[in-house]
């Protein structure tokens, strides 16, 4: 019998497996049993085990490991490393070799620094696996286990289910299945694969009674055996044979590649001008002057930035993972910040997915409480529809308490309700009476099963109302007979149906067939589901979750707009809207028919107006229309989906959100963004923290850039005068405020705290850059301007004070020198002050730091820290102080020092204040 399961001999572990690569998955089933040295029930525990240490896991090995070598060398070429290069091969033409070997050393560290930042990065993503861990069902020592997928070997069998990831190479052995074979062989169309077909010719993907590695069940079941695992596999050979795809950058972090270009770009091009202008025009000497080119060169380079927003990202992964909500990309992060529109599912995402049956309709008996259901008290439908509600299902009920129950939501409420309606639910029996099952259709919105009960063969369907009363010709009678349903009792139906519906009920229709003894099993679900006899219509409450009306209020603040797309019926998804607050004022409710008749520029009419809006008995195939509408119109879309055909809209939508308790794994393969709790809450939450890591982003660069203009100005100033006022900071004092005192306060505000106003704010454009006009002009101009002008003011006043006076000689040897050390070094330091005085501004974009409180942010007062006690280092222990250049002033200039974080944090504040006025 084709894909039957014939006697085997006991297992012997002792006789080797044959050799994978030489067996034919094509030959008769005995044979290839008898070659896996296995059986039809699934081999046993130890057994696998042993297989696994022999066979290795099932999973895709890489060939050629990470190219850590490649990502290094990446740090030393990117335009900031290289204009630190050219800053070294300056200071070596220049005479300072010692110089060189400094910025070499900072090349080196920094890119060691950059380097260990994306590893962790990195890891941080791919640790994230475990949240959403791969299983398959197997059969193992005679019962059904889940067991992890890379534990599978050659000669387990498995039960494939619709929504599965095909987790091995495997031949049918019993039931058939659609299966979407475009990951092997890029066609769209699901290919129907069943083990009554026999092929041992022609391509091994075409062969109609296998199933392959990487490929998803899209309907059916089916009990298969493994014949390949891990490499052996078909896509393991095409994976062998591919080049893996690097780490793609995100949107974010190109934005900042091209403005370190134009950074690089500046640099050169001010410092190649400012050559000429201070050899000629100034009359510096060569020497001076390429100090100076080296001087505006290093300080351009914000050292920090690249590792600083790999790591910011990073962080927001993990923190959105012990939310719930776990990111498979880094840059998924940036985007979720500028979400526009959520367009999400109502069951289990808005509601808690926890069905009971409330009532009930039934011919002849009208609307009835379940709790006060009885089947003797003269209803006749009751014990039927207990009966079709039993067998037109797949759940499996625990003796523990439904939280045990296995199976779909929807179906463990039905099955429950059966089993109060005096129905004998058993799997095994419901099992040995099934004879054919039609898969749920989302499209159709129905599923049947074909049951033998006392000698006849009856169908058994459930679904939508509306989709089961267009295929209803019958009413059960009084007296066990059928009768004609009346155009009265349908309108009757319909309207019982929307009392329902209103109510915010889930409803399932329920009806049956009679075919009588010796029938034929029909083949084409059409033929069976048709000429039904109607038994009742089942009502459901599903209460929405606590905390959704509280998100759904964030997103009205933030400028979020909420699209609820869903299967149920118009009313109760309105109803349930309206409980959680989408569509204050009554959203519009769209059907699904209302939907497929509309023309694409109706539908961008309909979006276009902003309102919040209800599709209902919407089908996966308005999901992605909908989708590419609201793209089309420039809308950043994050889309709730579960199921297989939920795929397409996932992947096209900017943010794709699967639910991982519910969802499939199709479903959570092609999502962006996997929920781990399946509630809306968490989206909202991981917008959230997507806009409060593109703020801190903002943020660490505004700090960053800040310092570049009193590192620029000295040098200015040294060029400007013609060598008459000696060079206020030396370039290796730059090294040590951009390496040293910068780099902690900067990775500390990467961990900033959500800003106040955060989700009160409209979501930024798609199109807009992490550095704008105003950012420059307030790290430049504002706090840059300020702190140049308090460090040049501490460095003249150290001069002044100590009798200098402008040409007066301060090379070494002279008796100024020590004097300017110790004018270099209140130079330093009051670089070093106005950073703590711009930490503090950068904190927040318009609000006032009262607002946010001074101690909110621990990292950043442990990184202020450090940098004062390595300041204090450079400038009082005599190794460094040879190092760097450095002298103690006088510690009553010192005290000058103690008012310019405050100068700095309060000429920002009031233009924050300024901000907030408009």
């Amino acid at each position: 019998m084709p894909g039957g399961e014939p006697e085997t001999a006991p297992v012997r572990t002792d006789v080797p497996m044959e050799d994978p690569e030489a067996r034919d998955p094509r030959e008769s089933v005995t044979l290839l049993l008898r070659d896996l040295r296995t059986r039809a029930d699934g081999l046993a525990a130890m057994e696998a085990a042993r297989r696994l240490v022999v066979q290795g896991p099932n999973e895709l090995s890489r060939r050629r490991g990470r190219h850590w070598t490649r990502e290094l060398s990446a740090q030393f070429t990117h335009p900031l490393a290289l204009l630190l290069w050219t800053a070294a091969g300056l200071a070596l033409v220049a005479g300072t070799p010692a110089l060189s070997v400094a910025i070499v050393a900072v090349i080196l560290v920094n890119a060691a620094f950059a380097f260990a930042q994306e590893q962790q990065a990195e890891r941080a993503v791919e640790a994230l696996a475990r949240y959403i861990p791969s299983r398959a069902m197997t059969i193992r020592d005679g019962r059904r286990q889940l067991v992890d997928a890379r534990d599978l070997v050659p000669g387990d069998v498995l039960i494939i289910e619709e929504g599965d990831r095909i987790p091995a190479d495997a031949r049918i052995l019993e039931g058939s299945v659609e299966v979407d074979l475009s990951t092997l062989n890029g066609e769209s169309m699901p290919a129907y694969r069943s083990a009554e077909f026999v092929d041992t010719t022609g391509p091994l993907l075409d062969a109609r009674d296998l199933l392959f590695s990487g490929t998803s069940c899209t309907g059916g079941e089916a009990k298969v055996l493994v014949f390949a695992t891990g490499m052996r596999t078909e896509l393991g050979r095409i994976a062998a044979l591919s080049q893996r795809v690097g780490r793609e950058d995100s949107p974010l972090e190109r934005q900042v590649k091209r403005v370190a270009w134009l950074i690089a770009a500046v640099a050169v091009g001010v410092g190649v001008a400012f050559l000429p202008l201070g050899t000629l025009a100034a009359g510096l000497p060569l020497g001076d002057a390429l100090t100076f080119a080296i001087g505006l060169l290093v300080a351009n380079v914000p050292e920090g930035l690249l590792p600083t927003i790999t790591l910011a990202l990073a962080v927001g992964v993990r923190r959105l993972a012990r939310s719930g909500a776990v990111v498979k990309r880094l840059s998924a992060v940036e985007t979720l910040g500028s979400t526009t529109t959520i367009c999400t599912d109502k069951t289990g995402t808005l509601t808690q997915n926890r069905m009971s049956v409330t009532g009930l309709w039934a011919p002849g008996g009208g609307q009835i409480e379940l709790n006060r259901a009885d089947p003797g008290d003269g209803v006749p439908a009751l014990p039927l529809i207990a009966r079709a509600l039993g067998a037109c299902n797949n759940a499996e009920l625990n003796a523990a308490g439904p939280e045990q129950a296995t199976g779909d939501p929807t179906e463990i409420a039905l099955l429950q309700a059966a089993t109060e309606l005096g129905a004998v639910v058993s799997p095994a029996d419901r099992a040995r009476d099934r004879r054919r099952q039609f898969h749920f259709d989302p499209a159709l919105r129905l599923m049947s099963t074909i049951d033998e009960l006392d000698g006849r063969l009856w169908v058994h369907t459930k679904g939508a109302p509306e989709n089961v009363l267009a295929r209803v010709s019958h009413l059960p009678g009084p007296d066990g007979d059928d009768r004609p349903l009346g155009q009265g009792e349908r309108e009757e139906i319909s309207q019982v149906v929307a009392d329902y519906a209103s109510q915010g009920l889930r409803l399932i229709a329920v009806a049956r067939r009679d075919l009588g003894p010796d029938s034929a099993i029909p083949a084409r679900r059409e033929d069976a589901e048709r000429d039904l006899t109607l038994l009742g219509v089942v009502a459901m409450f599903d209460p929405p979750r606590p905390e959704v009306a509280a998100a759904v209020t964030r997103c009205h603040t933030a400028g979020i707009r909420l699209i609820v797309v869903t299967g149920d019926h118009g009313l109760t998804a309105a109803e349930i809207a309206r409980r959680v607050g989408i569509g204050r004022n009554g959203a519009q409710v769209v059907t699904g028919d209302q939907l497929e008749k509309m023309s694409d520029q109706d539908l961008d009419r309909l979006l276009a107006e902003g309102n919040e809006l209800i599709f209902a008995r919407s089908s996966p195939e308005a999901k992605l229309r909908i989708a590419d509408a609201l793209r089309a119109q420039g809308q950043v879309v994050a889309m709730t989906g579960d199921g297989v055909n939920d795929a397409p809209a996932l992947r096209r939508a900017d943010i794709g959100v699967a639910m991982g308790r519910s969802g499939t794994d199709v479903a959570r393969e092609a999502a962006t963004m996997v929920l781990t709790d399946d509630n809306f809450a968490t989206i909202v939450t991981a917008v959230q923290a997507g806009r409060q890591v593109y703020d801190n982003v903002r943020k660490f660069i505004l700090y960053i850039f800040a310092h570049a203009t009193p590192e620029v100005v000295p040098f200015l100033v040294f060029a400007m005068s013609g060598g008459q006022i000696p060079l206020p900071l030396t370039v290796l004092q730059i090294l040590a405020i951009d390496l040293g005192t910068e780099t902690l306060p900067a990775l500390a505000l990467g961990r900033e705290p959500a800003e106040p106003g955060l989700m009160e704010r409209p979501p930024r454009p798609r199109g807009q850059g992490v550095i704008h006009r105003r950012m420059l002009f307030r790290a430049w101009a504002l706090l840059g301007g300020v702190s140049a002008g308090l460090v040049m003011a501490g460095f003249f006043l150290t001069l002044y004070t100590g009798g200098w006076r402008p040409g007066d000689p301060t090379g070494p040897g002279t008796a100024w020198h020590h004097l300017w050390l110790q004018a270099t070094t209140m130079s330093f330091l009051g670089i070093v002050a106005c950073q703590i005085g711009t930490a503090f501004a950068a904190r927040t974009q318009t609000a006032s730091l009262r607002s946010i409180g001074l101690t909110t942010n621990r990292l950043l007062l442990w990184g202020m820290a450090f940098e004062i006690v390595f300041a204090a280092a450079v400038i009082t222990l005599p190794p460094l102080q040879h190092v760097f250049g450095t002298a103690l002033p006088n510690p009553a200039l010192l005290l000058l020092l103690i008012p310019f974080p405050l100068v700095v944090w309060g000429v920002d504040e009031i233009y924050r204040r300024r901000l907030r006025r408009r």
